[in-house]
């Protein structure tokens, strides 16, 4: 059996036909060209994890190279934040460049062009300059200096570099053609004069080059092979080339400029400028917020390295700009974290509970799994007593049927520890209850074996010992934008979309004692709320948690519209007898032992999926994309209705696409071939 085709990138196929028609592989080079006027973002990290995963891929050296051309807007400061953020990825370069290095040569090379007679001094304002450029439908005029000397040019450029000029006063401008359909190759700048210092220069240079002189020539003095670029600079390829072509040695390698798209993240702004304008007007609390799509920012909020490439394979590359769905970086971090990060407890809205028959002053240790989905990751210990914190929604003293958690005269399972049962309340003067009362059946303690420790209940809560906890300060962060493409409305700021309710902080927050000694790069599931890792802020005497993201994606609900993409969800079918089990309930009872059934009762399990799946909608189903990966079998009924769904017209999403690619990826062969099936 022969292997399949690896299936390659538009991008990689471009590689590939090049190495084919005779491009040596050791002539292969890429590179990564950030401008330092800011910190990096999602969309920054795409191209990263794209060079130097080809970099990777063809086993050819990845560049870093800092296009420092505008000395007003670059700091020191962003180019330091830049090379953390990069190894922090994983990624090593092999030359860290800067175009501030090659001033010289791009300097000597247009007075070059200025001999040839290729390019002028313009001392028309910045104004006229852009009024004589035409439009797309109408050529442009020729500049009254388009036809100096080259003599006179000469000495205006030389002028120009000794600083006896302010700015705004003259430009150098490549003569090319003021009649091309392509506006930029209407003789574009090639310099201005810029009166601040330089981070790396200091005041050498009082001229400096525009962006698209220095980034072909950039590209061509570390010899780079393919110089990739987003889509905005397709049109800027005619430039690069003209560029290149006034330099190019035969004997040397000449890089090849192609494009893919950019990186849009939904809810959130990608651009530098409108970034640093939430930072200046303290919307957010600065460039490495966590509500801010800055890898800094995602860092602060626990993100993982691996979840952000993960992001960026799963999101692919294109020709065409879209948006990404941000639940699809929210989908990779519970992906990562679920098997990575260490189970605790913590309760952020406490009411106190007494267990009336538990010895006073007894304490006892009990055993907590670290995490489930990794049988190494260990145990630790967490104190038991007789009064509790719970959350406060966990408990009504009046419940219906379908409330699992406390209740009075109703047993629930406290985690790693007892059932209790409910029996009384005490309330403050305005009703407000301030301590449940309950007792204890003392034989039913979690892993002792006893029979009482068998017993079922609906119910599990998570709690902390009164005594033994610790206090700390909790920050839930929500989207920082209330539309999906808040930069997007013609004649609206962006800032009208700012979600107030994008950061919530809970003072006094218990937790338990074994979170004390967290450190900056611990991640935990506080379980039932979600995972959080350690602010920077904290200290030992202030601790301070972040919520990275919740257990499961709850955005959709919050929303009045349907489900996007035209996933609209499915109503209950008429006529069904109230208490009886919905569908995807069905699906998942069927499900879990779903791995242990062959032959007949496979095929019959399968076609009962199946059907049920007619009754489910996209909403029901969506949560169970993060199931435990040790629940193969609810994962695999998930994967049966998805493909009913799909079948039915649903419109695929990213979170989809990530669930499906999940399942190609799993060792379950009956998981991966679920996945194939609906691929």
């Amino acid at each position: 059996m022969t292997e399949a085709p690896e299936s390659l990138n538009f991008l990689e196929q471009i590689i590939a036909e090049d190495l084919a028609n005779g491009l040596s592989t050791d002539k292969l080079r890429f590179r990564f060209p950030p401008e330092p006027n800011g910190y990096l973002h999602i969309g920054h990290a795409a191209s990263i994890c794209l060079n130097f995963g080809l970099g990777k891929k063809f086993n050819a050296p990845v560049n870093l190279r800092f296009d420092d051309t505008n000395p007003t807007k670059e700091e020191q400061e962003y180019v330091d934040a830049i090379r953390y953020d990069i190894e922090w990825l994983g990624f090593q370069w092999d030359k860290e460049c800067y175009s501030s290095d090659y001033f010289q040569e791009l300097y000597d090379w247009a007075v070059e062009l200025i001999r040839q007679g290729k390019a002028y001094v313009d001392g028309q304002s910045p104004e006229l300059i852009a009024e004589q450029k035409g439009t797309p439908t109408t050529p442009g005029k020729a500049s009254p200096f388009r036809d100096t000397s080259v003599e006179e040019n000469l000495d205006l450029f030389q002028r120009m570099k000794e600083g006896e000029f302010e700015a705004g006063t003259y430009v150098l401008r490549a003569k090319i053609d003021m009649s091309s359909p392509n506006m930029l190759m209407r003789d574009p700048l090639m310099y201005r004069i810029v009166r601040k210092a330089h981070h790396r220069t200091g005041t050498e240079w009082c001229i400096y080059p525009m962006y698209d002189w220095a980034h072909g020539q950039s590209d061509y003095l570390e010899q780079i092979s393919h110089s990739l670029c987003t889509l905005e600079f397709k049109p800027h390829r005619e430039l690069y080339d003209w560029c290149l072509d006034q330099i190019y040695d035969n004997n040397k390698l000449r890089p090849k400029q192609r494009e893919f798209a950019r990186r849009n993240l939904s809810y959130t702004v990608m651009s530098k400028r409108k970034l640093l304008e939430l930072v200046q007007s303290k919307t957010v609390a600065g460039w490495d917020d966590p509500r801010m799509p800055t890898i800094s920012g995602l860092r602060r909020r626990g993100y993982t390295p691996a979840s952000i490439r993960k992001f960026s394979e799963l999101s692919g590359i294109s020709k065409r700009d879209g948006v990404t769905d941000v639940s699809l970086l929210e989908f990779c971090i519970r992906e990562d974290l679920n098997k990575t990060a260490t189970r605790v407890m913590g309760v952020l809205d406490p009411v106190k509970l007494v267990i009336t028959n538990y010895p006073e002053g007894k304490e006892e240790m009990l055993v907590a799994e670290n995490n489930p989905e990794d049988p190494n990751a260990g145990t630790h210990e967490v104190p038991f007593s007789r009064e509790l914190y719970i959350e406060r929604e966990d408990f009504k003293e009046e419940a219906g049927s379908k409330f699992f958690r406390l209740t009075l005269g109703q047993e629930v399972r406290l985690k790693n520890a007892y059932i209790i049962k409910g029996e009384s309340v005490v309330k403050d003067e305005k009703g407000n209850i301030t301590e449940i009362h309950c007792t204890c059946d003392l034989d039913s303690k979690s892993g002792s074996g006893t029979e009482a420790s068998m017993r079922k209940v609906k119910g599990t809560l998570h709690w902390v010992s009164i005594q033994h906890a610790i206090k700390a300060e909790i920050r839930e962060y929500d989207r920082l934008f209330l539309d999906e493409a808040p930069d997007s409305h013609e004649g609206k700021d962006f800032m009208e979309f700012v979600n107030p309710d994008s950061l919530k902080i809970i003072k006094e927050a218990y937790l338990e004692p074994f979170l004390q000694e967290a450190k900056l790069d611990d991640k935990f599931q506080f379980q039932r709320l979600g995972y959080f890792t350690l602010d920077k802020d904290a200290t030992s005497k202030h601790l301070i948690f972040n919520k990275t993201v919740g257990l499961r994606d709850t955005w959709a609900k919050q929303q009045s519209q349907p489900v996007q993409q035209g996933n609209k969800p499915s109503q209950p079918a008429k006529g069904q007898p109230q208490g009886q089990r919905s569908a995807v309930n069905e699906i998942q009872k069927i499900s879990k032992k779903y791995t242990n059934l062959s032959g007949d009762k496979l095929a019959n399990a399968k076609a009962s999926i199946m059907n049920l799946a007619e009754g489910v909608s996209y909403e029901e189903i969506q949560p169970l994309f993060n199931t435990a990966a040790k629940k193969v079998g609810t994962r695999i009924g998930v994967m049966i209705t998805l493909g009913v769904l799909l079948n039915k017209g649903l419109v695929r999403n990213s979170e989809i696409d990530a669930f499906i690619e999940a399942g190609l990826n799993d060792e379950n062969e009956l998981l991966a071939e679920e996945a194939k099936a609906i691929k």
